[in-house]
């Protein structure tokens, strides 16, 4: 994990820089963070992705689409396509959608996510995908409700911002 990451406070404003490390080891500090879900089908599929096994935390885990975090100055959203495109290799309008906080500790010990996520969705019938292998295991498109039942069976095969993000996503 290299680089910098936007500290936030419970409403997401800004209150300083860190170390994307240290950011994520010891208690963790909360920062601003996105997760994008594209959906095709009408929302009857989302693509999700397993996180490489080269990931600091929850390595080889069923997540959304990609997550990250923006840079200093870009907004959610730029940041989202931005990603989007070096992840998964396609491009996607995308919406800004509500935010959340959450705060989960990687179960192999590895360190801490505590993050202000914006959702950030887009819609792409069949894209090209060209995943970037340091990121991305593998891919598929998963049935919208067949993968909800399945996150109630086995919540621990899935990203805990990946739970909580697509939770609010089919609440809206």
């Amino acid at each position: 994990m290299s680089g910098a990451v936007i500290l936030v406070n419970e409403r997401g404003g800004t209150i300083g820089m860190s170390d994307s490390l240290e950011a994520h080891t010891g208690r963790g500090k909360l920062h601003k963070a996105f997760s994008v879900y594209v959906f095709r089908r009408r929302r009857r599929e989302v693509l999700v992705q397993r996180r490489s096994r080269k990931k600091m935390l929850w390595p080889l885990i069923l997540a959304n689409t990609c997550c990250s975090h923006p840079r200093d100055g870009e907004t959610p959203r730029e940041a989202g396509e931005r990603r989007l495109k070096e992840e998964m290799g396609f491009a996607c309008l995308l919406d800004e959608g509500p935010s959340f906080v959450y705060r989960a500790e990687d179960p192999g010990g590895r360190g801490v996510e505590h993050e202000h996520v914006t959702i950030l969705t887009g819609e792409a019938e069949d894209p090209v995908i060209f995943p970037d292998p340091g990121e991305v295991a593998e891919y598929r498109w998963m049935d919208t409700g067949k993968l909800v039942e399945d996150m109630k069976t086995n919540p621990d095969e899935y990203a805990p911002w990946f739970r909580a993000g697509l939770r609010i996503i089919l609440s809206a």
